[in-house]
């Protein structure tokens, strides 16, 4: 047997006239003429079957299949009600889920507090924060693994929008007992025919070419003697003597004893730091979180 729909706006007719026990006061805090309260109260009774009210001669009661519907009638405007301010929130950016990529050398600089003062802006966003390197950001981009990424020197892509959220310069990774490492800031040039330590160019181009050229700019091209995915790994192996490296300036938050972060000569090159989406998202959250580092996304494409 199918059961009847009960109209919002009847039951919640009913359960004000269920708090006021008054036809009059009733209509009157529902804004309405006190016959189509009566109207509305009949048509539901009608579907329930049974009345809902006793009438008495300056007296309304409920009768027992009231009391029993008041609760769930309460439970259903309340439900109804929670559910129109989570969707409000959502579509403004408020509240809602968010699945963020991030290379990990910006844990380092941007990403704590970038994430802390988003927390503090909304916190009722649920977070997904993934680790990666530039290059699978991309690929979560396109394929929808993730909504926004944080990479280094990510290449202008079809479909995707990119915001610049901080540049920084590059510095020398040294063996400490290098002798480059008592230099205030070493020339690019004087690292020519020394081994480097580097990432795969795989995990992101744009980054490994400015690497490249600015060794190509002083010279040389550089002799790469190990490879490393991660940025704390480069600078191990340039602790254990393995080669020198480029990095960016973050790196120095890197504390290890034995490796020397030295300035370059002239330091006018800075690599940059970007934030990607897909430009046909139209979550809110994207520019929720632009908005707390400064940047707004253009139209979507």
């Amino acid at each position: 047997m199918e059961r009847p729909e009960l109209p919002l706006q009847q039951l919640h007719a009913f359960v004000v006239l269920a708090e006021e026990l008054h036809f009059g006061h009733a209509a009157a805090r529902l804004g309405i003429a006190q016959p189509p309260l009566s109207q509305q109260i009949r048509r539901l009774e009608g579907k329930v079957g049974h009345p809902l009210f006793h009438r008495e001669p300056g007296r309304v009661s409920l009768t027992p299949a009231g009391r029993e519907l008041l609760p769930a009638a309460r439970r259903a405007l309340t439900g109804l009600a929670d559910g129109l301010a989570a969707a409000r929130a959502v579509g403004d950016g408020r509240a809602g889920r968010l699945r963020i990529g991030f290379a990990a050398s910006l844990a380092l600089t941007v990403l704590p507090d970038l994430l802390r003062r988003f927390r503090e802006r909304f916190p009722d966003v649920r977070l997904d924060i993934h680790e990666m390197t530039t290059a699978p950001q991309l690929a979560a981009l396109h394929d929808k693994a993730i909504d926004v990424g944080l990479l280094r020197e990510p290449a202008e892509e079809a479909g995707l929008g990119f915001a610049t959220v901080l540049t920084e310069p590059f510095v020398v990774v040294l063996p400490s007992a290098h002798p480059l490492a008592a230099q205030r800031a070493v020339p690019v040039a004087e690292l020519a025919g020394a081994p480097f330590v580097l990432p795969p160019r795989a995990v992101g181009p744009g980054l490994h070419d400015q690497i490249v050229g600015l060794c190509a700019a002083a010279g040389f091209t550089p002799r790469v003697a190990q490879r490393a995915v991660e940025w704390q790994t480069v600078c191990g192996l340039v602790e254990a003597g393995l080669g020198v490296s480029l990095a960016p300036a973050s790196i120095r938050r890197i504390r290890l004893r034995g490796v020397a972060f030295r300035g370059i000569a002239p330091g006018a090159t800075r690599t940059r730091v970007a934030a990607a989406w897909r430009r046909d998202d139209h979550n809110p959250l994207i520019a929720s979180l632009l908005a707390t580092v400064g940047r707004r996304p253009g139209p979507p494409g």
